[in-house]
C-alpha cells in the first residue's frame, strides 16, 4: 500500500470504517513468487463471513478525461502485470484466498449519484465510491486496450454486468447513507 496515494489511503479509512480485517501490504520492493517478479498486492481482506481477498487498487476519476470535456465513463482499465499478478497471488495463498481489482472512483463535486448509492463515502474532502470485480471473471472477458502500455480493459456493457459495490464481495449489510471518514 502506497500511503501517499490517495486512493489507497481512502480505501484504508473504507475497510476501518466497516471493521474488515486486512493487511495493507508493503509495496516499496517488487515481490518474487517461485524465484520470478511479480507485482505486489496492495491489500489481503479477511471478511467476517470467510472470504479471503488478495486485492489491487485502482484510483480512477469520474468523470475523467480533460477539463471542460469530461469522459462520463466508468474506467476499468488495468495492467496485464496487475491482472497476472492478483492471479499468482491469490493461487498462492491458497484455495479460499480470490484476487479482486477494486475500483476507488474520486467522484467529481458536481456529479449527483441517486441517494442511499452503496459504498459512497466522503474522507479528506473528497468523494469516493468503491466497486470491485474478480479477477477471474475480468480475465475471462478482458480486451488488450494498449500493447505498448500493456494494458486491457472490459467493454462497458461487460463491466457494468461484472462490477459490483465493494460491500457484496465482503458480505456487508447495505447501508442507510453515505458516509464520512478522516483517516
Amino acid at each position: 500500500m502506497d500511503r501517499g496515494n490517495h486512493y489507497e489511503s481512502a480505501f484504508e479509512s473504507y475497510l476501518q470504517h466497516n471493521k474488515i480485517c486486512y493487511v495493507a501490504v508493503d509495496e516499496q520492493r517488487r515481490s518474487c513468487l517461485g524465484g520470478e517478479p511479480v507485482k505486489s498486492l496492495d491489500f489481503i481482506l479477511y471478511a467476517e463471513s470467510g472470504a479471503r481477498f488478495v486485492v489491487d487498487v485502482k484510483g480512477r476519476k469520474f468523470p475523467g478525461g480533460p477539463t471542460g470535456k469530461p469522459k462520463k465513463v466508468w474506467e476499468c482499465w488495468s495492467t496485464i502485470d496487475d491482472v497476472e499478478g492478483l492471479e499468482r497471488w491469490a493461487g498462492m495463498s491458497g484455495p479460499t484466498f480470490q484476487g479482486l481489482l477494486v475500483f476507488i472512483y474520486d467522484i467529481a463535486n458536481e456529479v449527483n449519484l441517486p441517494e442511499n448509492t452503496e459504498d459512497f463515502w466522503k474522507c479528506r474532502d473528497k468523494r469516493y465510491l468503491a466497486r470491485a470485480v474478480l479477477v477471474s471473471d475480468y480475465r475471462a472477458q478482458m480486451r488488450l486496450r494498449s500493447t505498448s502500455w500493456r494494458t486491457v480493459d472490459l467493454p462497458g456493457k461487460v463491466f457494468r454486468s461484472l462490477v459490483k459495490p465493494l460491500r457484496y464481495f465482503l458480505e456487508l449489510p447495505e447501508i442507510e447513507e453515505e458516509f464520512e471518514t478522516d483517516w
